[in-house]
């Protein structure tokens, strides 16, 4: 049978889709200052009215949830693209490719900080969470990163750490990536000595 539907039933509107990115944008300025901004913080900073928001997203969970999922694929295949022989450097890659998305990372770790999300947030970033910990593994079994702890718990740490240095720092600060990057290495092991070197080796991690 020949679709009769016209071309507007079959998918949404541009206009719609532009305004759904709006407030999804909106939401992460908002989310970002404010883990537990409400809807009508979030509406007021997509300039829309709480009538207009819930006619693109039932509710605010439903709103978090998308934020949630869209940033986790993003992290996820960053992730997918790192690897290196050497777990220092694949460390330090991730945290600089992370924080080259850093409007996306601060909603994220500010949405982990709200505990109705961290199950939804953990399972959605499950890809990254392996990612960090095969290399803190590999690491470890190299004798290049600290073994005074286990894998999972050091992996855990590095995570922890890379989420209190984003959720402190101001995104647009020009020192802000090195910070996140010697952060990450210390906490897996690193003097900063021994970080300093690796990235004076390493140029292309913090490119000038």
């Amino acid at each position: 049978m020949t679709d009769t539907l016209p071309a507007s039933a079959r998918r949404p509107r541009r206009d719609a889709l532009e305004n759904r990115a709006g407030i999804l944008a909106a939401a992460r300025v908002a989310l970002a200052h404010d883990p537990r901004a409400s809807i009508d913080a979030i509406a007021r900073e997509a300039g829309l009215t709480r009538r207009a928001l819930y006619g693109h997203f039932d509710d605010r969970d439903a709103l978090i949830r998308e934020l949630i999922a869209t940033g986790a694929a993003r992290f996820n295949a960053i992730a997918g693209t790192i690897d290196h022989d050497d777990a220092r450097v694949a460390l330090a890659r991730l945290a600089a490719a992370l924080w080259r998305e850093a409007a996306e990372v601060q909603v994220a770790a500010a949405i982990a900080l709200d505990e109705n999300h961290l199950e939804s947030t953990g399972l959605a970033l499950a890809p990254l969470r392996r990612r960090v910990a095969a290399i803190v593994r590999s690491g470890q079994d190299d004798g290049v990163l600290r073994t005074d702890v286990p894998a999972p718990t050091l992996a855990r740490l590095v995570e922890e750490t890379a989420r209190t240095v984003i959720t402190r720092m101001d995104a647009s600060s020009p020192v802000a990536s090195s910070l996140a990057v010697r952060a990450v290495l210390s906490i897996a092991g690193l003097g900063w000595r021994e970080s300093e070197a690796l990235l004076a080796e390493h140029p292309e991690v913090l490119p000038a």
